[in-house]
């Protein structure tokens, strides 16, 4: 994969879902919530008004709606700001 996100934008890989099961039933993919953590794989060179923080293979916690799906080779990804980026594990 050759990606690189530009100004204060961060490529993120969304941790996978986790198994649950309630009382034996197993909650299928679509009832699943969406994982609220990732892996940082690219960032951008930030702004002149916003210093890039995070930095490849940061573990981070980002918002509920953040970022925009992207698909690239297969693999679900996260491109967004790292303003909605709320912290690094």
């Amino acid at each position: 994969m050759n990606i690189k996100p530009l100004a204060d934008r961060v490529l993120v890989l969304p941790a996978p879902a986790e198994e649950k099961t309630v009382g034996g039933i197993i909650i299928p993919d679509s009832a699943k919530e969406k994982p609220l953590k990732g892996t940082v794989i690219a960032v951008g060179n930030g702004t002149k008004d916003e210093e890039m923080v995070v930095k490849p293979n940061d573990k981070v916690l980002y918002g509920k709606y953040a970022g925009t799906e992207i698909e690239l080779d297969g693999e679900k990804y996260l491109i967004m700001r790292q303003s909605d980026i709320l912290a690094i594990l």
